[in-house]
């Protein structure tokens, strides 16, 4: 593993989400504490409903814990304002999501060029983006000529356009077979190890576990124990 600076990449403290309104309202996440460092993979395991979504949108300052803090090397994203929070959202953390949220109408190339754009960078490279992750060859491709394996991997390229000290995960191989989930897992592992960023995975599949440096389960809004891989 990369070696870790003593700054935590990701550093969520006594975090409590409460979500809903009158006797519906309901507490996502119950003094959630949770410290990443950077090279570090963490997966998040745990029921449906069981707030790890919300502990994804607290860590990429897409919603505000009600009390608690979040911090991201050393920044504290909870005191942010909306528009800051969101140019801080852009150059430091990436997202990979299990839709991929490609665009039907872009290249794989194309679709990292827009995503350097849009987080103020117009001289994005892809193809050793790609290359990183082995798409280098599909390039020129749109998401309905890639598999769910290829889409995966391109989304995973584009999170790391801006470079990101933190990257955030939402169930990547929900969509793929056995295979291709160890692939996509073991090449989110590589990013970590490799580029030194901080990987919190949530995912409903054990299979994939053993690429993970640390694994937490999260139950009820809490996290609460060290699953075994």
């Amino acid at each position: 593993m990369t070696d870790a600076t003593t700054t935590p990449a990701l550093d969520i403290q006594g975090a409590v989400l409460e979500l809903g309104d009158g006797d519906s309202r309901v507490r996502a996440l119950d003094d959630v504490s949770l410290q990443v460092m950077p090279g570090e993979f963490v997966a998040i395991v745990g029921p449906s409903g069981s707030g790890k979504s919300s502990l994804l949108a607290i860590a990429g300052a897409l919603a505000r814990p009600d009390s608690g803090a979040v911090r991201v090397h050393g920044t504290d994203v909870t005191s942010l304002r909306p528009g800051a929070a969101a140019r801080f959202r852009k150059k430091n953390i990436g997202f990979v999501f299990q839709s991929n949220n490609l665009l039907a109408a872009l290249t794989s190339a194309d679709q990292l060029r827009l995503a350097g754009r849009i987080a103020g960078n117009r001289k994005v490279d892809p193809a050793p983006l790609l290359d990183a992750v082995g798409m280098a060859h599909r390039a020129g491709h749109r998401p309905g000529q890639l598999s769910g394996g290829e889409r995966q991997r391109v989304g995973i390229a584009r999170a790391m356009v801006n470079d990101p000290s933190v990257l955030l995960v939402d169930e990547p191989t929900a969509a793929l077979d056995r295979a291709r989930s160890h692939e996509v897992v073991q090449l989110l592992a590589d990013r970590a190890h490799t580029d030194g960023v901080a990987v919190v995975m949530v995912t409903h599949d054990r299979d994939v576990l053993e690429h993970c440096d640390r694994v937490l389960e999260m139950i009820d809004g809490r996290l609460t124990a060290v699953a075994t891989v």
